[in-house]
């Protein structure tokens, strides 16, 4: 007896070890098959890549795309067009309403130091009112944040506030630097109006110290007609020079003038093309970037490079013969910048529709070198997302950690789907945002490439291990 227990102990020990080297076997074999398949999606980007060459449609051809503008409508048709060039099964338009803002003329702003002007670049908030038709001019106050602005109060009535924290360069990631300024931008002229302040002045959201004025969107809240106040921004460089001369001459009077406008809300559309998937139709993993970008520039990096990149994901896996389980849908969002109303319109739909959206994931960084993804989800998936990271790494991507996802993405946020973002370097990101340097010679045609290929090798991975 004592015999047979030892010989079924064995036994056991050898079944088990059996099982180990087939695990390990099975899992070399698909990570061989998994590596091969994102080792030609990378070589297809890098010799046969054509989202280069749709930007600078994009770009150069079109340019600026603010939401209910002719460019914006222009680009939405270039994007259906294309889509069905390149043979998605399906391709539609998904109509919505977007505010519709525009800037009028040149801004302009100076201030005056012993008699001498001194001209400076600013450019309205988008949203901002418009000042009087010969400008304004008054003293100025300079704040640090919103919280100082407020316990100034009364001091404010009459006065231009400025607004002057800069980035904190010792964060490495500028987004962080980005997050922890922006509110000023966005708030700033809802906290001065209620006090009577006549004007807003906000420093540029970048690290860069230069001329080039940055705008983005502004709230006025809740304020009463009566109380909103013309806002913009003001160049870094020009920021620091008006500290400079307000510790010289706190009384010194800034003007500015500024023509923007709020017009009715205009229709528009998310622009939405389908690879349907072999095993799963009725499930969905959606890749995408924002159409719309900000005037001042061409939107090449904000976001054109997250709509090129996009569409190439899905040309890459047709092109490499992978057939898809689930249904690939790549969608351009309409109003990102200043509403985000094609975001919210696709999440709504989805939800009427009882659509089953098991991933997604946004391009809305620049197209700069990769540098991983982040990604937001319940947890259960988090060991397998890791799981990828060896087979991500040769290609530079090696930040593959929890965060955020994307604006369009994050209203699709349940307690089952998978959100990622797409993650390159951002070091030079906020050089050109929302600046009039956005602009397609800003973008690195091989960068570009290697983003949209990174993308599709996350698709490929999510659509073969997602139930």
């Amino acid at each position: 007896m004592k015999n047979f227990f030892l010989t079924l102990s064995l036994i056991s020990v050898l079944i088990s070890c059996s099982e180990i080297k087939s695990t390990k076997r099975i899992k070399s074999i698909v990570n061989k098959k998994d590596s091969t398949a994102i080792k030609h999606i990378f070589n297809s980007a890098l010799t046969n890549g054509q989202c280069y060459q749709w930007l600078a449609i994009l770009s150069n051809n079109i340019g600026g795309r603010l939401s209910g503008s002719p460019e914006a409508q222009q680009a939405v048709d270039w994007g259906e067009k294309l889509m069905k060039e390149l043979d998605f099964d399906k391709v539609w338009l998904q109509p919505i309403m977007v505010p519709h803002w525009v800037r009028g003329e040149k801004e302009e702003a100076h201030f005056t130091v012993n008699n001498t002007k001194i001209n400076v670049p600013i450019c309205a908030l988008g949203g901002s009112i418009a000042t009087l038709e010969n400008g304004i001019s008054a003293e100025v106050i300079e704040v640090k944040s919103l919280e100082e602005a407020e316990a100034l109060g009364e001091e404010l009535r009459g006065k231009i506030v400025f607004f002057n924290r800069p980035f904190d360069d010792t964060l490495i990631r500028t987004f962080h630097a980005y997050g922890g300024c922006v509110d000023q931008r966005y708030s700033g002229a809802k906290v001065t109006g209620k006090f009577g302040a006549v004007g807003a002045i906000i420093r540029s959201m970048t690290n860069s110290i230069d001329d080039y004025p940055h705008t983005g969107v502004m709230s006025y809240g809740d304020l009463l007609d009566e109380e909103k106040v013309p806002t913009a921004a003001i160049s870094t460089k020009a920021a620091n020079l008006l500290s400079e001369k307000l510790k010289e001459n706190p009384t010194l009077k800034f003007y500015f003038k500024q023509s923007c406008k709020t017009l009715p809300d205009a229709p528009s559309f998310n622009v939405i093309g389908e690879i349907t998937g072999s095993e799963s139709p009725e499930k969905y993993i959606t890749v995408g970037g924002h159409l719309d970008s900000w005037d001042l520039g061409d939107g090449a990096h904000d976001d054109g490079a997250g709509i090129v990149q996009s569409i190439e994901v899905a040309r890459l896996l047709k092109l490499n013969n992978i057939k898809p389980r689930h249904t690939i849908r790549v969608v351009l969002f309409m109003n990102e910048e200043n509403g985000l109303r094609g975001g919210k319109k696709y999440a709504e739909e989805a939800k009427k529709n009882n659509e089953i959206h098991v991933a997604a994931l946004e391009s809305d960084a620049g197209g700069f070198t990769p540098r991983g993804f982040s990604f937001d989800e319940s947890g259960k998936n988090y060991d397998l997302f890791m799981s990828w990271k060896p087979l991500l790494a040769p290609y530079g991507l090696l930040d593959i950690n929890t965060g955020g996802s994307g604006a369009d993405i994050g209203p699709l946020k349940n307690e089952t789907i998978s959100l990622f973002g797409y993650r390159p370097d951002s070091q030079r990101y906020f050089d050109y945002h929302h600046a009039s340097t956005d602009t397609f010679d800003k973008v690195n045609k091989r960068e570009l490439e290697l983003g949209a290929a990174s993308m599709a090798s996350l698709i490929y991975l999510l659509d073969t291990y997602l139930d």
